[in-house]
């Protein structure tokens, strides 16, 4: 589990803003504490500071580490060389971290923690007191103790118990059912999961159903609390390993791509706008709306995106719920369409002193925001059944939705109705 760390701000400032001087500010920070700090940066910025640290360093900072977060850090560095590493600590956490770098860490199990001790259901508390003795003082940590049977899982042995039961009584009195998941469940249900329990952990369990691990309830909330900050990066085609005070060069690398895509687009909505230069040369004024029509489509298509991303993320929509989305968010489109609607339309009435005018970016305005919806809702659902992640610059394909759309709609009633 990743623990806070306090840093002074400066040094920490320096490390991300001063390629040229980093490895010599991290080098500054105290050894038990430079661990967490390295696990709190992006993966870009962790490989390229640890690629400049000596193995021997390395393993002074691993030192500190409980062997998942070992784990997150060795696999960013060359395979050869995390070998090298793995080598020369201990023996039990040697064991712990090759046995979490066979997992997958987009799972369950590259999720979990190895800070556990299995117990017989039959031995005394006295018994259990001296096996969690010898856990703390090898670890430094208190365990979750789960009760077995025959190498079964059980349940938990609840840490009050320890206070509550005599000596000699027999644990099998106060195990108290814990849930369970397989080793490969992906994020997402392990989300899914802990947002239908009250309880605080949840067992990882192989295909035999032999324990693995334990996921704790603060290690999920970061993977929630992570997600949204990735996909708001996502929204606007930024990478996920591009750090707030990157050199302009490294920002560059990472934006210009999506930035051409969107070029592309932007392109293809002005094609439409060319299609009525005719209309638009005998009522300038339409020009003035233009605008208007483009971004209220494209904020209530955002709105929409991220509304429907975050349930994806959440699993908060399924495939039976999905229609009645993309129908919820058409409708919620059209009635603040008709609300926009009819603000704009009363301003061009008062302004222009042109009631039809006024009638066109009306239904204009209801039009596009209803394309918005329907947009906004289907583009992440479709990028999900496809397998891709339903955040990547999405925004990119919904604002060219209402532009084109919104622009063919607001011209087109202009040419027939004005």
């Amino acid at each position: 589990m990743t623990k806070k760390i306090r840093e002074p701000h400066s040094l920490v400032y320096e490390i991300l803003s001063s390629p040229k001087k980093r490895i010599s500010v991290f080098r500054k920070i105290p050894v038990n504490k430079q661990g967490f700090l390295l696990l709190s940066f992006s993966k870009r910025l962790q490989q390229e500071i640890m690629n400049k640290l000596s193995n021997k360093e390395l393993l002074k900072l691993l030192d500190y580490l409980d062997p998942d977060e070992i784990t997150d850090l060795l696999q960013n560095i060359n395979p050869r060389r995390s070998k090298r590493i793995l080598k020369e600590l201990g023996k039990e956490i040697r064991e712990k971290v090759e046995l979490l770098f066979k997992f997958d860490p987009g799972t369950a199990a590259g999720l979990m923690s190895l800070d556990y001790v299995e117990v017989n259901k039959n031995i005394t508390f006295k018994q259990l007191s001296g096996i969690i003795h010898k856990h703390e003082k090898r670890t430094g940590k208190f365990p979750t103790v789960l009760a077995v049977e025959d190498g079964f899982l059980i349940g938990e042995v609840p840490a009050y118990s320890l206070a509550l039961a005599k000596k000699g009584e027999k644990i099998n009195k106060y195990i108290k059912k814990i849930p369970t998941i397989e080793y490969d469940s992906s994020e997402e249900e392990v989300i899914s999961l802990f947002r239908k329990i009250s309880h605080g952990k949840i067992v990882v369990l192989d295909k035999d159903e032999s324990i693995l691990g334990v996921i704790y309830s603060d290690d999920v909330l970061r993977l929630i609390e992570k997600k949204p900050a990735n996909n708001l990066r996502k929204f606007a085609g930024v990478s996920e390993e591009e750090n707030v005070l990157d050199p302009p060069l490294i920002k560059v690398k990472y934006r210009y791509k999506w930035l051409i895509i969107n070029l592309a687009t932007a392109f293809l909505a002005a094609s439409v706008v060319g299609l009525f230069q005719e209309t638009i040369s005998k009522l300038v004024l339409l020009v003035f709306y233009m605008p208007i029509v483009a971004g209220m489509g494209g904020n209530a298509g955002t709105q929409t995106l991220a509304v429907v991303v975050r349930g994806l993320a959440l699993n908060e929509i399924e495939k039976k719920t999905g229609k009645k989305v993309i129908i919820n968010e058409i409708l919620a489109g059209g009635i603040n369409g008709i609300i926009i609607g009819i603000l704009v339309a009363a301003f061009s009435v008062l302004w222009n002193k042109s009631p039809m005018l006024g009638v066109v970016i009306g239904l204009a305005m209801i039009i596009n925001l209803i394309i918005a919806g329907f947009f906004g809702a289907i583009v992440p659902l479709i990028m999900k059944r496809l397998g891709k992640d339903p955040a990547t610059s999405a925004t990119i394909f919904i604002t060219t939705a209402t532009d084109v759309f919104g622009f063919f709609a607001f011209l087109g009633l202009a040419t027939i109705m004005l």
